[in-house]
């Protein structure tokens, strides 16, 4: 079975239990830490990935490491992967979670491309504008791309939304193409 299938079941399994508990948000929180810890110590990831490291020493590493920081039906979903020889997909677990969190608490989050950054003001007018038009909470990122020239574009999923400078050009550039032929 495919790792990313099993990924997404695992991850849908603790966002279950959460949304039980009352306790989506807590839980995302506490995932995306334990993974980013993991992601970021090349020796944790290591001997998680090692064959030669026993599930007994693995676990207890994982116990070491989140009980008392992470809540515990987090640190059960870790601790029952690498139990079932899972642990290529621990790294995934965050993405299908966000997504199914996103969709239970009707957010989303976009990615806004500005040839400079935006200040927090800028994001949350941003935020406010696309939440209105999509009917949802809207989480930004904001991604600089000089060659925008001015402008935003913004991408929600699978919509983009181009009112860059850039793309203006372009359209004016085509016209007057298609105006002097």
């Amino acid at each position: 079975m495919s790792q990313l299938i099993v990924g997404k079941r695992y991850a849908r399994a603790l966002f279950e239990v959460a949304k039980e508990r009352g306790t989506i948000r807590e839980t995302e929180e506490d995932l995306i830490a334990a993974v980013e810890t993991i992601r970021q110590n090349e020796k944790l990831r290591a001997v998680l990935m090692h064959r030669d490291f026993s599930k007994a020493a693995k676990l207890n590493l994982l116990k070491e490491l989140f009980s008392g920081k992470v809540s515990d039906i987090v640190l059960n979903t870790l601790l029952v992967a690498v139990d079932k020889g899972r642990e290529a997909i621990l790294t995934m677990l965050p993405d299908e979670y966000i997504r199914l969190a996103n969709e239970a608490l009707n957010r989303t989050q976009a990615v806004v491309y500005s040839p400079f950054p935006l200040s927090d003001e800028e994001q949350k007018a941003v935020a406010e504008k696309f939440g209105e038009l999509t009917g949802k909470t809207v989480s930004i990122t904001n991604v600089v791309q000089p060659e925008l020239l001015g402008g935003i574009k913004v991408r929600i999923g699978d919509h983009v939304y181009d009112g860059s400078l850039a793309r203006k050009l372009k359209e004016l550039e085509k016209t007057l193409t298609q105006n002097a032929m």
